[in-house]
């Protein structure tokens, strides 16, 4: 299938399971994981009615972030090193993956030399696997009213990727503790702090991430095909 039909079928999914969860499928947000994804795609993407885009790391969306490419909201989806921080507020809009206070501190403090103000999700790690980045779950709302008082730094919600598994099903607990763990944050009010968002599901389980409350999946795959 074409791009433009892989795009239609992705949403046409998302609504399913919005109407599922008696949710409004509006009310989640569509981001395309342009991994490897060379810029004539990601235009095509674009050209087919995609609105934000996602990029794993700083160096390629360096390259691929020109003036060829059309207005689109653009989102960093991927681990962030420290050094990375002052080109990354460059290119993004948002930034997903803020996994460390060590790093959201950087952000605050390039953010207050530019004299902006970025917007943030917290990344948690849901699935317990050492090879995940995240704030361990228990460690998240101490984080989090830490980041209340840094400036140049708008945290928006959560970020979780889910285990690695064959069934769907199986990653459901990792997107209902993200959901915990907002509901949890919106009870403490912490000043400062919005959980609008809940960026959570990726090709393989958006649908189960949407029936637990993501307000945000990123899928490549389904839209772009398979990666190199």
């Amino acid at each position: 299938m074409s791009i433009r039909e892989n795009v239609r079928e992705v949403r046409e999914r998302m609504a399913g399971a919005a109407e599922r969860a008696l949710r409004d499928p509006e009310e989640i947000a569509l981001v395309a994981v342009t991994k490897t994804v060379e810029p004539p795609l990601i235009v095509e993407a674009i050209e087919a009615g995609v609105t934000c885009i996602g990029e794993n790391r700083v160096q390629e969306a360096e390259r691929k972030f020109g003036d060829d490419l059309p207005p689109v909201e653009r989102h960093l989806v991927g681990h962030l090193q420290t050094n990375k921080v002052k080109k990354a507020l460059e290119l993004f809009d948002m930034i997903q993956s803020v996994d460390s206070l060590r790093l959201a501190r950087e952000i605050s403090t390039r953010c207050e030399v530019r004299g902006t103000t970025i917007d943030v999700l917290v990344e948690v790690n849901t699935s317990g696997e050492d090879t995940k980045y995240g704030l361990p779950p228990e460690e998240v709302l101490a984080a989090v009213e830490e980041m209340a008082d840094l400036r140049g730094l708008a945290v928006r919600g959560l970020m979780t990727i889910g285990a690695f598994l064959p069934d769907p099903e199986d990653v459901r607990p990792c997107f209902r503790q993200l959901r915990g763990i907002r509901n949890e944050i919106e009870e403490r009010v912490v000043p400062g702090v919005s959980m609008e968002h809940l960026s959570m599901g990726m090709t393989n389980d958006f649908e189960v991430a949407i029936e637990e409350g993501a307000t945000i999946v990123r899928v490549g795959r389904a839209i772009f095909g398979e990666r190199d």
